[in-house]
């Protein structure tokens, strides 16, 4: 089973790649309630009724790592919710020639696992497009806060969404079997 991974280069240092990291409400979405730059901390993410989940920063090593537990974790797309449950999410940064680079690991999140075409699409976009926007000129593209419009690699988890019966129709539908 690999997990699914990713590296980006960026033209800043290490430092600047964890400072922006750590600020997760500049890249991942602006509704992140809680403490995202702080061993021990944890920090909620939600966007609307499609994804929500609570993370704990488990690791943070200055210029160099952030990780992450996902404690609980819902998806409204598809049959198992908790997914990510217990996964771990890993930022390893080094020093390059001309900045750093950004290895990211969801320890966890498998081919096997229901979500991963749409969690691997969602993660290219927030770390290839938002992440790597804000550590190279400062400005992401993180989810808006609340109702705003969905960025683009939302976009296969509302077609999944669109595709499945709704909870109330399979719910009937088991009673009835």
């Amino acid at each position: 089973m690999a997990d699914y991974t990713t590296t980006f280069a960026v033209e800043r240092t290490p430092q600047e790649a964890f400072d922006a990291i750590t600020n997760v409400r500049d890249w991942w979405s602006q509704a992140i309630e809680g403490v995202t730059d702080q061993v021990g901390g944890e920090f909620d993410y939600h966007y609307q009724d499609v994804h929500r989940c609570t993370i704990r920063v488990t690791e943070l090593v200055p210029g160099r790592k952030v990780a992450w537990l996902v404690l609980n974790n819902y998806f409204n797309f598809i049959e198992d919710p908790p997914e990510w449950e217990r996964t771990k999410v890993i930022f390893e940064i080094s020093e390059t020639d001309g900045g750093a680079e950004i290895h990211f690991t969801h320890l966890g999140l498998v081919p096997q696992y229901e979500c991963y075409d749409v969690c691997s699409n969602a993660w290219g976009g927030y770390l290839g497009g938002s992440l790597r926007n804000l550590i190279n000129t400062g400005e992401g593209q993180p989810n808006p806060r609340e109702d705003g419009t969905a960025p683009a690699h939302q976009h296969p988890a509302e077609v999944l969404r669109s595709e499945r019966p709704s909870q109330a129709t399979s719910r009937a539908e088991d009673a009835n079997a």
